[in-house]
């Protein structure tokens, strides 16, 4: 059995990195109540000062689709809106396992 996982980038507006950074660690806190959310990591890349990088990993896509439809993420997708530039999907993947992750 795998897990469904996401890698993404997101794309501020000059200067506004640490305030989606801030938007997504509160998003990060509320997933701690969502068993199917496995990791919620947020990155950032000196190489990349405009962008957020976010892993996650879920039980499955189902539980991944669920979770965007609670109250808290869409007011959180709420502020984070305006300071967006643009969304890539950098994969969508199949977790088989390792350090971290219980299948």
């Amino acid at each position: 059995m795998s897990k469904f996982g996401l890698y993404g980038k997101l794309l501020v507006k000059e200067d506004d990195r640490d305030k989606l950074v801030s938007i997504l660690l509160e998003a990060a806190e509320s997933m701690k109540n969502l068993e199917e959310c496995q990791i919620y990591l947020i990155s950032t890349s000196d190489e990349e000062p405009n962008a957020v990088f976010v892993y996650e990993v879920w039980d499955n896509e189902d539980a991944h689709k669920a979770s965007l439809s609670l109250e808290s993420t869409q007011l959180l997708i709420e502020r984070a809106k305006p300071i967006l530039t643009g969304m890539e999907n950098i994969n969508t993947l199949k977790i088989s396992g390792g350090k971290g992750i219980s299948l």
